[in-house]
This record gives C-alpha cells, sequence and structure tokens, in this order.
C-alpha cells in the first residue's frame, strides 16, 4: 500500500512540476495577476534575467525525473528551495495559490521521508 501511495505522490508531484515548468517557458495556462508584493517579487526575478528560465527548467528536469523514477532523491533536494519558496510566496505574498503551494510541500516532504534510506549517508555526522 505504501508503495502505491509514493508512487502516486511522486507522479503527481512530477506532473506538477512538469506541466507549471512548461508553462513557464510556454504560456499555455493563463495566470492571474499576483498581488501587488507578490508583482514586486516575481518583478524582482525577471528583471535578474536569468532566474525564471533556470527555475523553471529545474522544475521541467525534475518533473521528468519523477515520473520516470530516476534519480529521485537527487531530484528532491533539488527542488527542496523551489518548493520552499512556492510554499513560502503563496502563503505570505499570493495566498489565493495556497493550496497548491501545500499540496507540493506536502508531497515533497512525504516523498523525501519515503526515500529517507538514500539520505542516510548524508546525515551522518563524521
Amino acid at each position: 500500500m505504501q508503495q502505491k501511495i509514493t508512487l502516486a505522490s511522486r507522479i503527481v508531484l512530477g506532473l506538477i512540476f512538469l506541466i507549471f515548468g512548461l508553462n513557464g517557458f510556454f504560456n499555455f495556462i493563463p495566470v492571474p495577476p499576483p498581488p501587488e508584493a507578490g508583482m514586486k517579487f516575481l518583478g524582482a526575478l525577471a528583471e535578474t534575467g536569468y532566474m525564471f528560465p533556470v527555475i523553471k527548467g529545474l522544475e521541467v528536469l525534475v518533473g521528468i525525473a519523477l515520473l520516470a523514477g530516476l534519480f529521485v532523491p537527487l531530484a528532491l533536494v533539488v527542488i527542496a528551495p523551489i518548493v520552499v519558496n512556492i510554499f513560502l510566496y503563496h502563503t505570505i505574498l499570493a495566498p489565493e495559490g495556497a493550496v497548491l503551494a501545500i499540496l507540493i510541500l506536502v508531497l515533497n516532504v512525504y516523498l523525501g521521508f519515503a526515500y529517507r534510506k538514500d539520505y542516510a549517508a548524508l546525515l551522518k555526522a563524521k
């Protein structure tokens, strides 16, 4: 049963990152304008000229890795800072997207726990 929940979580999280990552490049899902504070944050990221392509590119790569079941523990570590920022952005600056942000955070934490054996060596004090 737990393997099925882990597989479903991996597929759902992979689809979320693949779809929203690709949307960052192709804009096929309309996004409502964010509140003023959210616009300032997103504007600052856009001003760099590289942050959105990097973030969305990583989302696409992580989505593919999760869907294919390849390098899942690495994909979860790579995407973790982005997940934290998605969660904080939607809970502080743009609360209307908080439900999806919470789902992403919960799935990432659950999968991290499900793959905890793969992180054991990293968490040993030497």
